[in-house]
């Protein structure tokens, strides 16, 4: 992203940005607020107080559909997540998954996709008290000092797109934040097409985020290679520890590391272990290789997977937290991990978007000008 640090700095437009914040700025110094003296568990709940969770995958959307009836702000036991429990595991944001079943797709997955966004807004509608839009970095803060938890919609599928730059710019409009590039013929394992790098030109034109999890080698190296704004991985852990598709390999993790991308560990048993103690490994495997800066969390909460001990549900974030202190994380580390690493991408792609609409009309292109 250097590259565009320099354009920024030296085109005559870049007065109309002052109005966001630089996300290439050194961040401020972290003021401690916990008491080192007191136990793990109350530390992190100090802590979570502070920097709440930014949980980067729920399947809550898919889930809800098959309820006749739910109530988040009193309490749904039917799912992992209501609003009762994510305030007792400090999360201030979330990310609403808008992917379908594998037997979806075609112009079918369109209309789903559509369908889940316009459940996702019924939802938020209907428990004001709790939930909250948000698109950018700057409405998240806002909804999270309201004391609501901010519901970001994303990761969808790029079947999705139904192969129209159009119909992603609609999807954006209202309010499609992060899209996986996996399981279409422009992102597979040869990697992107050229019309490929031409969705995600756009998406980093309009401030969609594009998730990894799950593409191929070649197509993580080149979406780095390509994209101007951070890239995610919204359910990736280590491969070293436990080989799944969608975990990274050590060598992905340092290229991730070295774009400022951010790989945020699933807490399911699948990928990460039975344990908390599992999921811990894994996250110390990730900032080790990615830094600090480049590790979060995603609860992957009613996503039909099973969970690790002692993190059933949205409730039980403070767990781990603990657990990582445990094991000697700062405090300044997991003020990243929680929070800060999710609002820098936000920040990073929402300060891409407002620099590429600079230089960039909306794109025209089709697939069979690019791909033929």
């Amino acid at each position: 992203m250097a590259d565009l640090q320099d354009e920024l700095h030296t085109t005559t437009e870049v007065g109309e940005l002052d109005d966001l914040p630089d996300p290439f700025a050194a961040p401020e110094p972290y003021t401690p607020v916990s008491d080192p003296d007191t136990e793990p568990l109350e530390r992190a709940h100090a802590i979570l107080a502070a920097h709440p969770v930014a949980d980067g995958y729920s399947g809550l959307p898919w889930a809800l559909r098959h309820l006749p009836w739910f109530d988040l702000e009193l309490g749904e036991s039917s799912v992992d997540t209501d609003v009762p429990r994510l305030r007792e595991g400090h999360v201030g944001a979330l990310f609403w998954s808008l992917h379908l079943p594998e037997s979806i797709g075609g112009d079918r997955a369109v209309g789903a996709t559509l369908e889940q966004l316009d459940l996702v807004k019924t939802v938020v509608g209907a428990h004001p008290e709790g939930l909250r839009l948000a698109r950018t970095s700057g409405e998240t803060a806002d909804v999270r000092h309201c004391g609501r938890i901010a519901v970001l919609l994303g990761p969808a599928g790029a079947a999705a797109l139904g192969d129209s730059l159009g119909i992603l710019r609609s999807l954006h409009a209202l309010g499609l934040r992060v899209l996986t590039l996996t399981g279409v013929s422009w992102a597979s394992e040869a990697g992107l097409t050229r019309f490929g790098e031409e969705v995600l030109r756009e998406m980093n034109r309009l401030g969609v985020l594009a998730d990894l999890s799950g593409a191929s080698a070649d197509t993580v190296r080149r979406a780095i290679a390509v994209s101007k704004a951070p890239v995610v991985c919204t359910r990736s852990a280590a491969r070293a520890l436990r080989p799944h598709p969608a975990n990274l390999p050590d060598e992905l993790l340092v290229e991730l590391g070295a774009a400022k991308g951010l790989c945020m560990v699933p807490l399911t048993a699948e990928q990460t272990g039975p344990s908390v103690r599992d999921v811990a490994d894994h996250l110390d495997h990730v900032r080790t290789l990615a830094g600090a800066e480049c590790v979060g969390l995603s609860g992957t909460y009613d996503a039909g997977t099973a969970h690790p001990q002692d993190l059933a549900d949205a409730s039980c974030y403070p767990h781990l937290i603990a657990e990582l202190l445990r094991r000697g994380w700062s405090e300044a580390d997991i003020a990243l991990l929680t929070w800060g690493n999710v609002q820098r991408v936000l920040r990073g792609s929402d300060f891409t978007a407002r620099a590429a609409r600079e230089r960039r009309e909306p794109s025209t292109a089709k697939i069979s000008d690019l791909d033929g």
